[in-house]
């Protein structure tokens, strides 16, 4: 009896840890399908790139279930033994400075956050029974700063000092 290919859907699949987590997997016979916001790209040069491919923008919430569809669609047997939530965006301001609270609009927030966190989440619920099926995971990529010492997103909205309770 031969073994049951194993399925994978990796979100932020388009370089760094995405191109690296597919080439692992493939050479471990996985088939992978991937997710980007861009079109299909000719550096991806692995085995069946090009139909493996599903472009979908994760900060827009209303493509999930086109893209939860469309994984379904190629499971041959509805089974996806992993999702890998890789995607992930960290909008910079001028000059590449971090982004704070006090200067980023709302809009920004919710873009990062869509895509960061809430996108996460909406895509392992609308696979749950494809992950189910085939007693699959889930994997989040998380990224630390570019630098340890780098002060959080909130760190340039101050607070007055309160006193002390002595």
């Amino acid at each position: 009896m031969t073994e049951e290919r194993r399925y994978m859907l990796l979100t932020g699949a388009s370089r760094g840890i995405g191109h690296a987590t597919v080439k692992l997997f493939q050479s471990k016979g996985w088939r992978i399908l991937t997710v980007s916001r861009q079109a299909f790209s000719e550096e991806c040069a692995w085995p069946s790139a090009r139909e493996s491919h599903i472009q979908a923008d994760l900060a827009d919430l209303s493509q999930i279930d086109r893209l939860a569809a469309t994984v379904r669609e190629r499971l041959p047997n509805g089974r996806l033994h992993a999702l890998v939530n890789n995607a992930g965006i960290s909008p910079k301001g001028p000059e590449k400075s971090r982004l704070g609270v006090m200067g980023t609009d709302a809009d920004v927030w919710t873009q990062v956050l869509n895509v960061n966190v809430v996108s996460t989440a909406l895509i392992a619920r609308a696979l749950m029974p494809e992950l189910e099926a085939a007693k699959g995971s889930i994997v989040m990529s998380l990224r630390l700063p570019e630098r340890a010492c780098t002060p959080s997103p909130v760190s340039p909205m101050r607070h007055p000092r309160r006193p002390s309770a002595r």
